[in-house]
């Protein structure tokens, strides 16, 4: 919806939020179904309005849970029969600098006693939070602290002995070195939110005496976008893809008309210094995983050139997919995402030409589009979008763009074998296939979170319930690392299956996208079915639940040699396959035993 894409009008999202609601709730999109317990240190009704409304742009269908007012501590730590029953899928503890108890205020205070009252506010913070993962073992989002407005002191206040500001300015360092230090917890970052919005806009005192709001109502919206996007990102809804035009976008000028000594790209002009610096900040996305694309009107042959320019930062090799050609773009995207095995709904496409942009928005709704009048536009709106949220960081985030240009030698090389069978050959492809070892562990989370075309049951997991099925004897867990000549795909493949009695009953079967077809699924059975004969195991039910998404693979069991058990009307199924007659199935992959 429009309405709710960055840049946006906060005042008029909440003057509209109930038709706005309507009107996402009765459009048909196929969403995913999510608890979120919110624990507030001020009022949040008006919060949980707006974030109901992103998330359901999102994709994710929120159901919520509210503390009374100002009972965030009580809830967390003393439990409440309302929240446990609820059993949240991620908790938001919205919390402010009006929570803050223990702000110093006599001058005289001592460094010692100022450091005092700092470990004895953060601990009732850390009593909250581990209370919490104790109780709930869920992804927590906790607000850091915003500045006061007024300063008794001037620029002393913020890094004086009691200084509010210095005082917060540390309050929020501790919570970054604790969130980095703790698997699936987020911090919120208002104390970045209120500076951009800027304090004075953030900061309404007749708001919080009338209502207890701990912001003005018209910044609610940037609040709820904010923590709509970590949650996005904590569930795999995250965009895959820039996909960049050329001139007048990567650099100054029209590459075709000016030549590549024509363009302005480098630091010999103050143009040029600004496309420079939007190429580094792109190719800072490139380095967190984003992949990059091109898609221009243009030459090919201009195009490479004005990429190959001596002081541009962003070279051919940096690019996924190049479409250099004079084909409608949209027509350019969908050809882009077709090859990379991607919806186009992965993208956003940065363009100078507001009509471009209208184009692809008419013909590729599901297309994020960024159009802009100077470079500095275009970064903020790419960065304030929200499109590429982090959460964690992967190895396998940080080759991606490298594991996609291998499989377009993949592709290309595919089309010179007759038999499908002998190119799978050629690819001298090799597997490790083992349990969930904790070198892992991040990586299975985010594919549990991020798979949808390649997933039979959809099941989401958190980290720590991942790390704790890695040692539960009562389940069989298997993650498949697939190489082959071109490199490393990383970890592809996820199964979890539950012991049940003489059976296995499989509750996650899921692969990346990006090795579909390559027979991985055949060799992780084949795994399957070995250890589940070492465990007694004589039969193995699989489950398909469809989605919106997965309807490629309603058929797989079925491929395996599973018989069905049943088939609802909604298109979900049963399978089973008895396995003491059952023979190895991959011919291609070599297995490879872990590396101790």
């Amino acid at each position: 919806m429009k309405e709710l894409d960055f840049p946006f009008d906060g005042n008029e999202i909440m003057r509209k939020k109930l038709a706005l609601r309507k009107k996402l709730l009765s459009d048909g999109t196929a969403r995913l179904k999510k608890k979120i317990a919110v624990l507030g240190g001020s009022t949040s009704s008006h919060v949980v309005a707006a974030l109901e409304l992103f998330l359901l742009n999102f994709g994710i269908e929120p159901v919520f849970y509210q503390s009374e007012y100002n009972k965030f501590f009580e809830d967390a730590v003393f439990g409440s029969e309302e929240l446990n029953s609820f059993s949240p899928d991620i908790i938001y503890i919205h919390t402010t600098s009006r929570n803050l108890t223990m702000l110093p205020d006599d001058p005289a205070e001592t460094p010692q006693q100022a450091e005092t009252r700092l470990n004895e506010q953060f601990s009732v913070f850390k009593l909250v939070w581990e209370s919490l993962s104790q109780r709930f073992s869920c992804p927590i989002i906790q607000n850091n602290f915003e500045l006061p407005l007024c300063r008794r002191t001037g620029s002393y206040d913020g890094w004086g002995t009691a200084g509010h500001a210095a005082f917060i300015n540390r309050m929020n360092v501790m919570l970054s070195d604790y969130a980095r230090s703790r698997s699936s917890f987020y911090i919120n970052d208002i104390n970045y939110l209120s500076a951009v919005c800027g304090l004075e806009k953030w900061h309404d005192p007749e708001a919080w005496y009338l209502y207890k709001y701990a912001m003005s109502t018209s910044v609610i919206p940037d609040l709820a976008y904010s923590i709509a996007c970590i949650i996005k990102s904590v569930y795999g809804k995250n965009h895959k893809v820039i996909d960049l035009d050329l001139d007048n976008t990567l650099w100054g000028g029209v590459i075709g008309d000016d030549g590549q000594e024509g363009i302005e790209i480098g630091q010999e002009t103050p143009v040029g210094q600004s496309f420079a610096e939007f190429q580094s900040f792109i190719k800072g996305y490139k380095n967190y995983g984003v992949l990059l694309a091109v898609c221009s009107k243009n030459d090919k042959e201009n195009a490479l050139l004005g990429l190959e320019h001596p002081f541009g930062i962003l070279k051919p090799q940096d690019f996924v997919s190049i479409k250099a050609n004079w084909l409608p773009k949209d027509q350019n995207i969908a050809d882009s995402a077709n090859e990379l095995s991607l919806g186009a709904d992965s993208f956003v496409f940065i363009d100078d030409n507001p009509a471009e942009c209208a184009i692809i928005e008419g013909q590729l709704p599901m297309v994020k589009t960024i159009s802009f009048s100077d470079i500095h536009e275009a970064m903020y709106k790419l960065s304030r979008g929200g499109y590429f949220e982090v959460t964690a960081v992967s190895a396998d985030d940080i080759r991606r763009s490298e594991m996609y240009a291998a499989n377009a030698q993949r592709t290309a090389l595919q089309k010179s074998f007759a038999s499908y069978e002998d190119y799978l050959i050629s690819l001298e492809m090799k597997a490790v296939i083992c349990g969930f070892e904790p070198v892992y562990i991040q990586r299975i989370t985010q594919l549990t979170n991020k798979s949808n075309q390649f997933n039979l049951t959809t099941r989401r997991y958190t980290e720590n319930e991942i790390r704790d099925l890695s040692s539960d004897s009562d389940h069989i867990c298997l993650c498949g690392q697939l190489s082959d000549k071109f490199g490393d795909n990383g970890i592809v493949s996820v199964v979890i299956g539950k012991i049940n009695g003489s059976q296995l009953d499989i509750e996650l079967w899921l692969m990346s996208c990006r090795v579909l077809k390559r027979d991985m699924e055949l060799a992780m059975l084949d795994e399957l079915v070995r250890l589940a004969k070492l465990r007694g195991i004589d039969r193995i039910n699989g489950y398909y639940y469809k989605t919106a998404k997965n309807s490629m693979v309603a058929e797989l069991y079925g491929s395996f040699g599973f018989e069905l058990d049943s088939h609802s009307e909604n298109g979900d199924s049963a399978w089973h396959l008895n396995i003491d007659s059952y023979k190895k199935k991959n011919k291609v992959i070599n297995v490879k035993d872990k590396e101790k």
